[in-house]
């Protein structure tokens, strides 16, 4: 594999080995910056192990350099050898290619530096997936040799000598002093494995060059890619007039003049109906060409403007200047006004929807208002028709049981009445018990006895009845 910026000199197609050319795919690529400098190439590969019946072996006579195909453009430098992850000290020099016909997509060429290496990598990395969050897999295929046929040197070439670089553009030490590799870009700019892992940017620390290209432009209305025209003032895509005329369309309904054939990159005035170019690049070799020469031509096809002395022609170029000079500053004047007074326009129709949609959404947020009133209204007036019921029911408890206490209490006294009622009875009977006793006792003494116990009748009865009366008064009070 040759070193960046120094592609291996030319090859045709015959050259490549005879003796394993039937057995080895050939793919195209091509790197550098498309605008600068381009290289192409022919890279060998060996048929893919998984593919054949011997899937467990791998290809006899391998060399310790492998191609990674269909990398996704999504994936910086920075991602691609964080992917590599431990096999990056192991690197000799990574090449970022484009392989032709697939877009979005890049390939990685690399040199181990031992062939256990670069089989441990195919192994470990042939039908990985990228991230576990895409489906992109990772095709590792074996390189048997790489062939350079075509340096294609572009405009502004000067620029080109920037490919090559003795030292790392990043830490500025020279590239064979990292053990851990060197990556070249695909715009053919080298640097440190270890340095460009830090580059979080999909572009080249050195160009700016981004390997994701921008998307296809196409009209914004009817989607064709064909004959687009690019407003310079708002940036819309239109189809020309010859397509969907939506180009002028947009200028009808905007009143943008200026539109930018995307092909030809000239600039055409609707208000005019012509280009605004008065010097146009040529197709054929690139020179700046006078466009639409106003200037009489005689029969010998000389221009009568160039026919005079040389102090006419200065005098005539420059009244010829005065005169675009003065006509571009009407046609700015004009256009600024024009914008002017369609801007103002739209300010007022944006004003005018504003106010509308103020007034619509007070509105709605008024009646959301009103209506969430509402129904706390309705909810508190349930509230005060449950609690109504409760109170209600709460009322009509309580009567019953003052009614249920008044008839106990009548219950109570009525029992209490009989109670005094029994007491008096009882107090009566034992009365008549007590006179019944004192008879029988009178009746059961001697007769001798009688005279002394009417003699001490007035006395004892006397005292009898001192004694009666506590002991009356304590059996009416146990009664009680």
């Amino acid at each position: 594999m040759a070193t960046a910026g120094k592609p291996a000199a030319s090859l045709p197609p015959a050259a490549a080995p005879s003796t394993s050319a039937h057995a080895l795919d050939s793919v195209h690529f091509s790197s550098g910056n498309p605008r600068i400098e381009e290289t192409r190439g022919v890279v060998l590969l060996h048929p893919d192990p998984h593919a054949t019946a011997s899937s467990s072996r791998l290809p006899v006579g391998r060399k310790p350099r492998v191609c990674v195909l269909a990398v996704p453009n999504h994936m910086t430098y920075a991602d691609f050898c964080r992917f590599c992850g431990a096999f990056v000290p192991h690197t000799l020099e990574m090449r970022i290619v484009r392989i032709d016909d697939a877009e979005d997509q890049y390939s990685v060429l690399i040199n181990f530096d031992t062939q256990n290496s670069t089989d441990n990598f195919y192994k470990h990395f042939n039908g990985k997936q990228f991230s576990s969050l895409e489906g992109d897999v990772c095709h590792v295929r074996f390189v048997e040799d790489v062939h350079y046929t075509q340096l294609i040197e572009h405009a502004h070439s000067s620029v080109a000598s920037l490919a090559e670089q003795p030292t790392c553009p990043v830490c500025l030490e020279r590239l064979d002093q990292d053990p851990g590799g060197i990556l070249t870009t695909i715009c053919n700019h080298s640097f440190h494995c270890s340095c460009i892992s830090k580059w979080t940017d999909s572009s080249c620390p050195v160009c700016r060059y981004c390997q994701q290209q921008p998307e296809k432009s196409m009209c914004s209305v009817c989607g064709t890619l064909e004959n687009l025209w690019m407003c310079v003032i708002c940036g819309h895509v239109g189809c020309g007039r010859y397509k969907g005329g939506h180009a002028i369309e947009h200028w009808k309904e905007t009143q943008h003049c200026y539109s930018l054939e995307l092909e030809t990159q000239k600039v055409w005035d609707y208000a005019g109906d012509n280009y605004v170019h008065r010097l146009i690049q040529s197709k054929t070799d690139g020179k700046l060409v006078e466009y639409n020469c106003h200037g009489g031509h005689t029969a010998e096809n000389t221009c009568s403007l160039c026919s005079g002395d040389s102090a006419m022609s200065e005098a005539l170029l420059n009244s010829k200047f005065e005169a675009i000079v003065e006509e571009y500053n009407d046609l700015v004047t004009s256009q600024l006004e024009n914008q002017r007074n369609y801007y103002e326009s739209l300010l007022l129709e944006v004003k005018e929807e504003t106010e509308k949609e103020i007034l619509s959404a007070v509105e709605k947020a008024v009646g959301t208002k009103i209506q969430k009133l509402e129904a706390k209204i309705d909810e508190c007036i349930k509230q005060k028709r449950f609690l109504d019921e409760v109170n209600g029911n709460l009322v009509k408890d309580q009567k019953n049981s003052i009614e249920t206490v008044r008839k106990a209490q009548a219950r109570e006294k009525a029992a209490l009445r009989l109670k005094d009622e029994k007491i008096e009875k009882l107090e009566e009977e034992i009365k008549v018990l007590i006179a019944h006793f004192e008879c029988q006792n009178a009746i059961a003494q001697p007769p001798d006895s009688i005279s002394n116990d009417l003699q001490g009748s007035t006395s004892s009865s006397s005292s009898s009845s001192s004694r009666s009366s506590p002991v009356r008064g304590t059996m009416n009070g146990k009664l009680k």
